[in-house]
């Protein structure tokens, strides 16, 4: 048997892992016996076996340490061919606490094989660890050896399958949770992806389900990613039109004139649905399998659930946009009451966002500082017009007068249990603290200046040393970078001084996008 199994040649994994440009990838079955015959024996019986349009690569360990690595090296393993008796007695069933507990793989199947029964009595060893099933090699035969892959790779499809859908689900939970979150939309729509994509079992991956595709509305006319998976992933927010090849895009329009959902190629899907606020929707994937009736009615009515769910969050995205509007509509009205740039407001609260996220904060408390920002100046509705527009210097009492204008935006915002205006009014009470102490209304000092107010500081100061106003030039910006580095521990809070200072590039960017 030996000289007959050792003149025998075996594609290597190298060669069974080469693919055809459509071929689905193969199911990875390590084999962990210290005998070389019995890997090549089970790679000769196994060799050409294909189960749901997939192939086989084998992977080969000859200890439990290799095992270990192969393992790491290779997380979406479906079946492992594990002997008990190795390097010691019971080196298989460490193999299987090891893979179980310390790796955490509940995933993977595991055969247990042994020559030597009477080191792992099978009643035991079903009993008392994680395995799937349990062969002496003297009873398995080739035929048993392929019913017992066959039931393994059954159970593993469907834990895959099982596991797809629940990552998807934890998506849409997560978006549903924070459906205010500014990224809510992405999120759930991420979630849709996942969800289809199980359903329609477009797995390219023992494991976890996994393929090209995005999610797009219509965005006044243009089609915009809100999500992406597979190669599709970085072109969130970029028009489809820009994204896909010509002839994908050709039955993208065609599916979106038609009202309808299209497979074509063999491979691709465009599913598209219309909502009750006759908001559009298109989700596009590739590297499907052919669909069923069955399949075509699962989709139907998945999608007539999330479109439910696209008219909440598009309510919900349009209350958004038009209290972000109001706020912003306000704050330039302030600032073009002291004639200054209406744009200083949109730019603040782009740089307290940034700020806000590289400090650490949640996109969600990010964003609400967003939206907050704009009216850090609403107190100056309550001073003069001429002291506020007054184009030289100001006297001691007229100081004095300027300086009550955080105190006045407190107590017009402080009332409010909204966690924006809650937000806001800290911001405007805050915003002229000094680190070192040394700032107005309350002369509070480090880190008891809360952290809206220190992110406040920086944003504010910045983008009004470099424009004009009505009392002097903007600096360029070597003074004003000179200036944060004199003032850091001084007037603004180091860390977020370094931040504005190490990416300074992103801040002027924004000044950029919002000039004038």
């Amino acid at each position: 048997m030996t000289e007959n199994t050792e003149d025998l040649l075996f594609a290597s994994d190298e060669e069974t892992a080469r693919l055809a440009p459509d071929e689905p990838a193969a199911w990875k079955v390590l084999i962990v016996d210290d005998e070389a015959e019995v890997h090549n024996v089970t790679r000769l019986v196994l060799g050409g076996f294909r189960y749901r349009g997939r192939g086989l690569q084998f992977l080969s360990a000859y200890s439990g340490a290799e095992a270990k690595a192969v393992l790491a090296a290779n997380p979406d393993i479906a079946v492992i061919l594990l002997d008990v008796v190795m390097e010691e007695n019971d080196t298989g069933l460490k193999l299987v606490k090891y893979i179980r507990e310390d790796m955490d793989n509940r995933f993977v199947r595991i055969i247990l094989r042994t020559g030597q029964p009477g080191q792992a009595p099978e009643e035991r060893v079903i009993v008392e660890y994680d395995i799937n099933d349990y062969k002496e090699k003297t009873e398995l035969t080739a035929q048993k050896l392929l019913t017992a892959i066959v039931s393994a790779l059954r159970t593993s499809s469907d834990i895959a399958t099982i596991e797809a859908n629940r990552l998807g689900l934890e998506k849409i939970i997560e978006a549903s949770e924070n459906i205010f979150e500014l990224q809510s939309m992405e999120k759930f729509t991420t979630g849709v992806l996942s969800q289809l994509v199980s359903i329609l079992e477009l797995n390219k991956n023992a494991i976890v389900c996994q393929a090209s595709g995005f999610a797009a509305v219509n965005d006044k006319g243009h089609f915009s990613i809100l999500a992406g998976t597979g190669e599709y992933q970085p072109f969130v927010r970029k028009h489809v039109e820009d994204v896909v090849p010509p002839e994908v895009y050709a039955h993208f329009e065609q599916a979106v004139k038609n009202r309808t959902s299209l497979f074509f190629d063999g491979k691709r899907y465009i599913g598209y649905f219309r909502s009750q606020n006759d908001s559009e929707s298109v989700i596009y994937l590739e590297g499907a399998k052919a669909l069923t009736e069955l399949d075509l009615q699962l989709v139907e009515i998945f999608f007539a659930n999330v479109s439910i769910a696209f008219d909440n969050l598009h309510l919900n995205k349009e209350v958004e946009d038009t209290q972000r509007e109001i706020v912003l509509t306000l704050g330039e009205t302030i600032e073009w009451r002291s004639q200054e740039t209406g744009n200083h407001v949109r730019r603040v609260a782009e740089y307290i966002y940034i700020l806000g996220r590289k400090h650490g904060l949640s996109e969600a408390e990010a964003t609400l500082l967003r939206l907050a920002a704009p009216m850090h100046d609403v107190g100056k509705l309550g001073i003069p017009d001429v002291i506020l527009n007054k184009p030289g210097e100001l006297s001691p009492d007229e100081m004095t007068v300027i300086r009550t204008h955080p105190t006045i935006g407190h107590e017009i915002l402080k009332a409010s249990h909204r966690e924006l205006l809650k937000a806001a009014a800290i911001i405007s009470l805050q915003h002229h603290e000094r680190y070192d102490g040394g700032g107005y209304p309350l002369g509070l000092s480090g880190e008891g200046i809360h952290i809206y107010g220190r992110l406040a500081a920086v944003a504010d100061v910045f983008d009004a040393l470099m424009s004009d106003r009505i009392y002097r030039p903007a600096w360029p910006l070597e003074q004003v970078v000179a200036h944060f580095k004199a003032e850091r521990g001084k007037h603004f809070d180091p860390h977020v001084t370094d931040i504005l200072l190490n990416s300074l590039d992103t801040f002027l960017k924004v000044r950029e996008l919002y000039k004038g």
